[in-house]
C-alpha cells in the first residue's frame, strides 16, 4: 500500500505490527534517507523497527522471482550447514590439488631450508620445520611472502637483515 505522499518524521504509514500481527496504521519516530526507521503503532503503542506492509513484501519477493536465479555463486552463501560444509571441502580440494601441483614430483634439492633472513621470490620452494613443504605464491612486500602449505597459506617475514 504505496502512497504519493511524502513521508516525514511525525506522520503516519501503514506498516507491519510486530506485536499485533497486522498490517495497521503506524506513527513514525525516526527516520533515515527519507526511509522509515522507528515507528510506533496507533493501535497497541509498541515501538518497533519500520517493516513493509505483507502485500508489498509479497510484490516484492513476485519481483525477484520473476528476475530468475541469480548466478550460481554470486555473492550469495550457501543457508544449510550442509552446504557450507561442502563448499568448504570443496575449497579444501581445491587448495590441495594447488600444492600438490607444485610440490609433488620436486626432488628434495629443489627445496630452500626456510630463513627469515633469506630473500625468496614469487615461485621460489621451501621447506619450513613447522610447517614442511611450500611454495611462494606471493611477495607482499621487501619482508613478507605468502607461501602456500599442505594445510594452507601462511603469511612469513624474509628478506629481515
Amino acid at each position: 500500500m504505496s502512497s504519493t505522499r511524502k513521508l516525514t518524521t511525525g506522520g503516519e504509514v501503514v506498516a507491519w505490527c510486530t506485536r499485533c500481527r497486522l498490517d495497521l496504521v503506524h506513527r513514525i519516530i525516526a527516520m533515515v534517507g527519507g526511509v522509515p526507521v522507528k515507528v510506533e503503532c496507533k493501535t497497541c503503542g509498541s515501538h518497533h523497527r519500520y517493516r513493509k506492509p505483507v502485500e508489498e513484501r509479497a510484490a516484492e519477493a513476485r519481483v525477484r522471482a520473476a528476475a530468475g536465479p541469480s548466478a550460481p555463486g554470486a555473492g550469495s552463501k550457501p543457508r544449510s550447514a550442509s552446504a557450507r560444509a561442502l563448499e568448504s571441502a570443496a575449497r579444501e580440494n581445491e587448495r590441495e590439488r594447488l600444492w600438490q601441483a607444485k610440490i609433488v614430483g620436486q626432488p628434495a634439492h629443489a627445496f630452500g631450508l626456510y630463513s627469515p633472513r633469506q630473500t625468496f621470490k614469487d615461485g621460489d620452494l621451501m621447506r619450513h620445520a613447522k610447517f614442511g613443504d611450500g611454495v611462494v605464491t606471493r611477495v607482499i612486500d621487501a619482508n613478507k611472502i605468502e607461501v602456500l602449505f599442505r594445510d594452507g597459506p601462511r603469511t612469513l617475514a624474509h628478506g629481515l637483515a
